[in-house]
């Protein structure tokens, strides 16, 4: 399946079953949100969640948790798109990062950390 096909196959499926929304949204707990405010978690190209800089415990479990969740929905939805699940989390990662907000931090194509401006997030090349 080409990056295209199932970049549009996981944004069908985000918009029908909330898919995106359950990491992204639903899961913004005071603590979750908290973190993502203030810097301390971005999204990744590999589709999960990441700690930027120091982590404690509790962030630790917090990210966790949230990766733990995403796992299984992109284990599920790879599936059922006849995809790996490397695929499909590498496809979600790239609509996630496209969809974080001025503010947060995401994962660059190089690995670096970066704080998302007004402008567009920097993507990996291979984004559909």
């Amino acid at each position: 399946m080409t990056n295209a096909r199932l970049f549009l196959k996981i944004a069908g499926a985000a918009a029908m079953a909330g898919m995106l929304a359950s990491p992204a949204e639903a899961q913004r707990d005071p603590a979750y949100q908290s973190a993502r405010e203030s810097g301390k978690v971005g999204e990744k190209m590999d589709g999960y969640l990441g700690i930027v800089g120091a982590a404690t415990p509790d962030l630790r479990r917090l990210v966790d948790d949230i990766n733990i969740r995403r796992r299984a929905v992109y284990a599920q939805q790879a599936q059922s798109n006849n995809a790996t699940l490397e695929e499909y989390a590498f496809t979600a990662g790239c609509l996630a990062i496209s969809r974080t907000s001025a503010g947060e931090m995401y994962q660059a194509p190089d690995g670096t950390w970066q704080q998302r401006t007004s402008a567009p997030p920097q993507r990996d090349p291979r984004c559909p």
